[in-house]
């Protein structure tokens, strides 16, 4: 999918030298996110001011996910990230001190801007029917195919037979199409054109893992909150203002995506979108902590009192 690419302006969270006789210029910081719908409130919270009025001057640098955004906050880079629940957590069980500082996107429910699907005339006709099969995720090991096993286990499948692939989400249609995989996870938009063609949606697996789950959200070094709180604050204060905003004006945040994606207005309208929260659900984290744990994603239960704001 193309997109627009923003470019980085100097170090993240460094503040520009003041203006002599006036008030302190803002302070620059560049944050790396997906160019994708579940970023849009941060694409609207800067438009809207939310965080001029913080006194940030925020860049927002598109990445190709959490193998970019974990090392680009690690090093200092971005000051802070858009990624997944799992990927966090998958960082911090390897020694990497990473933790949120605000939501990102939520599960919307049945439907969802996710699923797992299969050809039209495929004989899969529930969650249980994919043990044994092949099913394509975009990432190994991350939150898809850790709330995919859950999915199935509750629906009395054996999650350990299936055959996990890594296929990028706009090649996923395809390999369904094709009977390369017999099943794969995909995301809106990716979606919602299968499903136009002919695929059929077997589990929107966010929503049946947890109904109040987050999906991802926006985080930064145990060094930054340590040694920064102030711009932690401001970054923080901005950023929920932004997820407030785009949970109250859904045409807003349809419009804002078409400036960063190469995604149409007609596209957009059809499509489900996240919903948008400032709070963190615990109870869903901790269950897809547990569930990270038991398939093998990470050795050791996430300490989300440290890990989440």
């Amino acid at each position: 999918m193309s997109v627009i690419t923003l470019s980085a302006c100097g170090a993240s969270g460094m503040p520009a030298p003041a203006e002599s006789g006036g008030a302190a210029a803002p302070t620059a910081i560049t944050v790396g996110v997906i160019p994708i719908v579940d970023t849009a409130p941060i694409w609207l919270g800067n438009e809207q001011g939310f965080f001029a009025e913080e006194g940030l001057d925020l860049t927002v640098q598109v990445t190709t996910g959490g193998a970019a955004a974990v090392p680009g906050v690690v090093s200092g880079d971005y000051a802070f990230a858009f990624g997944n629940l799992v990927s966090v957590m998958v960082a911090r069980d390897a020694g990497l001190d990473l933790r949120y500082v605000a939501n990102g996107n939520s599960t919307a429910g049945t439907p969802d801007f996710g699923a797992i699907i299969v050809r039209g005339d495929s004989p899969i006709t529930s969650a249980s029917d994919l043990a044994g099969k092949t099913v394509s995720v975009n990432n190994l090991q991350n939150i898809g195919d850790t709330t995919i096993r859950q999915v199935v286990e509750d629906d009395g499948g054996d999650s350990s037979t299936i055959q996990f692939v890594e296929v990028a989400f706009p090649d996923a249609e395809a390999a369904v199409e094709n009977s390369q995989v017999d099943a794969a996870w995909i995301l809106a938009p990716f979606l919602n054109s299968a499903v136009a063609n002919g695929a059929r949606v077997i589990s929107y697996n966010f929503a049946e893992f947890d109904a109040d789950l987050d999906i991802a959200g926006y985080f930064t070094s145990g060094e930054t909150i340590m040694n920064d709180p102030e711009l932690v604050t401001k970054f923080q204060t901005a950023m929920n203002r932004s997820l407030e905003y785009a949970q109250a004006n859904p045409d807003e945040v349809r419009r804002i995506v078409t400036t960063y994606t190469s995604m149409t207005a007609d596209q957009l309208q059809t499509m489900v979108l996240p919903a948008f929260r400032v709070n963190f659900n615990i109870p869903a984290a901790t269950k897809l902590g547990a569930a990270a744990v038991k398939f093998g994603t990470i050795k050791t239960a996430p300490d989300l009192t440290v890990m989440l704001p």
